[in-house]
């Protein structure tokens, strides 16, 4: 085989519409256009959400709630992920590096989910009262 004998699969191709090329292509004159209006026309189309001068949805309804765009910063693990990852010190880049958390996490918080029984030293990462407890009576502890 050579490059130059390369060629698509029989059906992979198809043949451009070629539209406004007289009337025997069956797409003359107007082109699959229709007549007249503003989407007959060249350049002749509006922005997404445009309804034709109507106020448009996104701005007939009301505005609702808040996302703080510092949440993409917080992250949290559960007890169960924490006996799975079986370290005996665990820190945010050991999280990062076992990809429990996103790279963008800076706080991570440690929430009472499931069971831990493996003592686990925690540095730089916060718990819940409750997974506190279930930490320290693993034998484990927090810094």
């Amino acid at each position: 085989m050579e490059l130059n004998s390369i060629k698509p699969t029989d059906g992979a191709k198809h043949a451009a519409r070629r539209v406004g090329r007289g009337i025997g292509s069956g797409l003359g004159k107007t082109a699959g256009r229709g007549h007249k209006g503003q989407k007959s026309r060249s350049g002749g189309y509006h922005k997404v959400g445009f309804e034709g001068g109507q106020m448009p949805l996104q701005r007939r309804l009301p505005k609702r709630g808040f996302k703080s765009h510092l949440l993409k910063f917080n992250a949290e693990i559960s007890l169960t992920a924490l006996e799975n990852l079986g370290l005996a010190e665990v820190d945010v880049l050991a999280l990062k590096n076992a990809g429990l958390v996103g790279e963008l996490a800076k706080v991570v918080k440690v929430i009472k989910s499931g069971e831990i029984s493996k003592a686990v030293k925690l540095s730089g990462i916060t718990a819940t009262a409750g997974a506190k407890a279930a930490i320290e009576a693993a034998g484990g502890s927090l810094a």
